[in-house]
């Protein structure tokens, strides 16, 4: 036992050519943000901030606590054998990191220290399916999943089933504690984007193809199924976000969606929109509609991004009814270039704020190798004071980020990312932008080459402030 723990301490860094310079800006003073009303707790979830990619229910990206300030930053990095990005990393209750790492062959469930980034216990997911389309860029099977209230992984597999995975007591490990088996309910071609629980605890899962939208009871293993589309039309390839009045938002390549479960559990459409779409499948998004997990925001809104060119910021009004003279519709707010904005991640949500970034020109690894760039720009949209419209508050036209999922600290008010530079070794950052004026505070060099790639994967505060980021070699932090 003593030779399996050392051997699991060996930590190989993933190796990078250095570049100056390793350091830009200047270390930054914590500006916290003021009046933002936390987002309610998913009783069947593990604690906002360390439950999923997207932080909590709502999707809304944001913490409470502070993250690095550029003072004296330490860096480190881990990689995988074989290589593997993981995409999303949650913490459970003693501080591991956990996170299904996903690679060509397919996605391993991994248990890392948050500290050195050693691997401490692996979990063999089932393989990758080898379908046509692009691999970089296929998130079904275990590119989400969710920590539950219990610190069980709750994940998809690429065999249409849905496992929940326990710790085991002890040493570290993870054990198989049960088994959704949906493959008689799904068709061979719809494979499982993303599972997450409602307040009730009844599980949502949806599945890219034919647009299916079910349910499952943990309860009774019973399981029901709806498709809002035929084939490549209703595609659904990004999460949902779940709010504590029952609501559940879905978005396909065509429409937005509010779902709530009916009294036998069956999914039902409580109302649907049709947003803005050019028809276009851009370079940066993984289909021909809008790249975004919808956001829930305070006071009965959501948002999304659209399809239009350029690109809008859209929010719309949450009630299942709405007031006389009230629009689904609240406002369309255009961001970034025509013929240059897309965005594959959800937005940023703070109260009245949202974030978005531009991933226009992302269509794999190669497309950002030997000093090639994709478009640049962040955007804040606010929600006015009284919900009848937004405004632009600001554009920063020179920071690119390819695919990140980007973070806002609330306890710092400094916006997270990771973003790449002019050059041919190809340069990564670690990036922190100021939340009121967009500007970029200070960037920090986190490694060079593809490796350092992060492909969509999302930024994540750990508990103690630490940054993580899962890239093309393994798994990076900075301290």
């Amino acid at each position: 036992m003593r030779r399996l723990l050392a051997m699991a301490a060996v930590v190989v860094p993933i190796p990078f050519v250095p570049v100056a310079p390793v350091f830009r800006g200047a270390p930054a003073r914590p500006h916290p943000i003021r009046g933002v009303a936390p987002t309610p707790q998913n009783p069947f979830m593990a604690t906002n901030g360390r439950s999923e990619i997207h932080n909590d229910a709502w999707q809304t990206d944001t913490y409470l606590r502070s993250g690095p300030l550029g003072r004296s930053p330490r860096s480190r990095s881990a990689q995988l054998t074989p290589t593997a990005d993981c995409g999303s990393i949650t913490f459970d209750r003693h501080g591991r990191a956990i996170s299904v790492c996903v690679g060509v062959a397919g996605p391993t469930l991994y248990m890392f220290d948050a500290h050195t980034l050693a691997t401490l216990a692996r979990f063999s997911l089932p393989p990758r399916v080898l379908t046509p389309g692009n691999v970089f860029q296929d998130f079904t099977g275990g590119g989400y999943f969710y920590l539950d209230q219990r610190d069980r992984v709750v994940t998809a597999t690429t065999t249409r089933h849905i496992y929940v995975i326990a710790e085991t007591s002890g040493r570290p490990g993870f054990r198989l504690a049960r088994d959704l088996d949906l493959s008689r309910t799904l068709r061979a071609n719809e494979r499982i984007t993303s599972a997450l629980p409602d307040q009730q605890g009844r599980l949502w899962f949806v599945a890219r193809n034919n647009g299916v939208v079910g349910t499952v009871s943990f309860a009774t293993g019973a399981v029901h199924v709806v498709r809002i589309g035929r084939g490549a039309r209703g595609e659904i390839e990004n999460s949902f976000a779940t709010d504590e009045h029952g609501g559940v938002y879905i978005a396909s390549n065509r429409r937005l969606y509010r779902f709530s479960a009916a009294r036998d559990g069956r999914p039902r459409i409580t109302w649907q929109i049709a947003y803005p779409n050019s028809l276009e499948h851009k370079p940066g998004q993984v289909d021909d509609g809008t790249g975004t997990t919808p956001t829930v925001m305070p006071g009965g809104y959501v948002s999304i991004t659209d399809n239009a060119d350029p690109m809008d910021v859209v929010v719309y009004r949450t009630a299942n009814r709405l007031r006389p003279r009230q629009n689904r519709l609240v406002c369309r707010v255009p961001v970034f270039a025509r013929g240059a904005s897309d965005t594959e991640n959800s937005l940023i949500g703070a109260g009245r704020a949202m974030i978005v970034e531009n991933n226009y020109g992302y269509s794999g690894p190669a497309a950002v190798a030997s000093g090639k760039l994709t478009a640049a720009g962040f955007a804040r949209v606010d929600l006015n004071r009284s919900g009848t419209g937004c405004r632009l508050v600001w554009t920063n036209r020179t920071e690119r980020a390819p695919t990140v999922v980007p973070k806002l600290s609330l306890g710092s008010g400094l916006i997270y990312t990771y973003t790449k530079d002019r050059g041919q070794a190809d340069p990564w950052y670690w990036t922190a932008l100021d939340f009121r004026t967009g500007r970029a505070v200070l960037k920090r060099l986190a490694g060079t080459g593809t490796l350092y790639n992060n492909n969509y994967a999302g930024i994540v505060l750990g508990p103690d402030g630490t940054e993580y980021l899962g890239v093309l070699g393994g798994i990076i932090s900075i301290r």
